[in-house]
């Protein structure tokens, strides 16, 4: 899927609802990923970047809100809430129901201690500001040390002004894809594969400033276990090609990119970003 003028004005909507809390949330998943190739430092690549019709939405644990809540004011700009799964409150996705749209937003939470609370009720979803949020391991990861890009109308968004939003550090977005990787199916294996590879050549000329942050404010805060699996991973997931790498080279639709091309980079890559820490 390729990056079009409904895709932008969709999140641009999600973006003006977001307004009062642009300083607290943070921009994940394929989003992130493609809202990279804006920020100062990313190399501009000559494929266009994954793309996906959903928004993933970070919230912090101790989100801030005053006022009117985040539901209210997606509403307010053509979002409805679609209820999924038999999680009480239910997962729930905000789907933009104007100009006949298929996006939606999903919103995220770190899930804190147990998966379960005493009674054995599930700890898979929380109402956090209006919305309710999914609480998934490791996403905390995502809200550390998030890098600031600009949105505008200059950049294809159409907004009034300038809106400065949070994504998540790609840093951050690697290492989490890789403390997820064995709970996911083989084709969301395969999609991450690409993701970290693509996302290694957009910054590829900069990994040192990926490595600083990764050492001093991302590694300092994750278990040493945790810790070990990313700096490992170099060599555990990219060590030789598998069939997760093969099948994100057929992913890579439009690119002459072999799937020994996509070891060799995130090989690379990782060994630089988050080689050991010596913490």
């Amino acid at each position: 899927m390729t990056s079009t003028g409904a895709d932008l004005r969709a999140f641009a909507r999600l973006i003006e609802s977001l307004t009062p809390w642009l300083d607290q949330v943070v921009i994940i998943g394929g989003w992130a990923h493609r809202l990279h190739r804006l920020h100062p430092v990313a190399q501009t690549l000559d494929y266009a970047p994954l793309t996906t019709l959903d928004a993933d939405v970070a919230l912090p644990n101790e989100l801030k809100v005053e006022g009117q809540d985040i539901y209210q004011r997606l509403q307010a700009n053509g979002f409805q809430s679609q209820f999924l799964g038999e999680h009480k409150p239910p997962s729930t996705h905000y789907h933009l129901t104007a100009e006949h749209s298929e996006f939606y937003a999903e919103f995220l939470t770190p899930l804190v201690g147990s998966a379960h609370e005493r009674g054995g009720k599930s700890k898979g979803t929380t109402q956090l500001g209006g919305v309710v949020s999914q609480s998934l391991r490791h996403l905390e990861l995502l809200l550390r040390a998030p890098w600031t890009v600009i949105l505008s109308r200059a950049s294809g968004f159409p907004l009034e002004g300038e809106k400065s939003i949070l994504v998540a550090n790609p840093a951050s977005f690697i290492s989490q894809k890789i403390l997820i990787h064995r709970k996911r199916n083989r084709d969301e294996r395969a999609k991450d594969t690409l993701y970290i590879h693509d996302t290694l050549e957009t910054f590829g000329a900069d990994l040192v400033t990926l490595q600083a942050d990764w050492r001093e404010k991302i590694a300092p805060k994750l278990h040493a276990k945790s810790r070990r699996q990313v700096e490992a991973a170099g060599e555990t997931l990219f060590g030789q090609v598998t069939d997760e790498v093969r099948e994100a080279s057929r992913m890579a639709q439009g690119r002459t990119l072999s799937p020994e091309r996509i070891r060799e980079v995130c090989a690379f890559g990782i060994g630089q970003i988050f080689r050991s820490s010596g913490i």
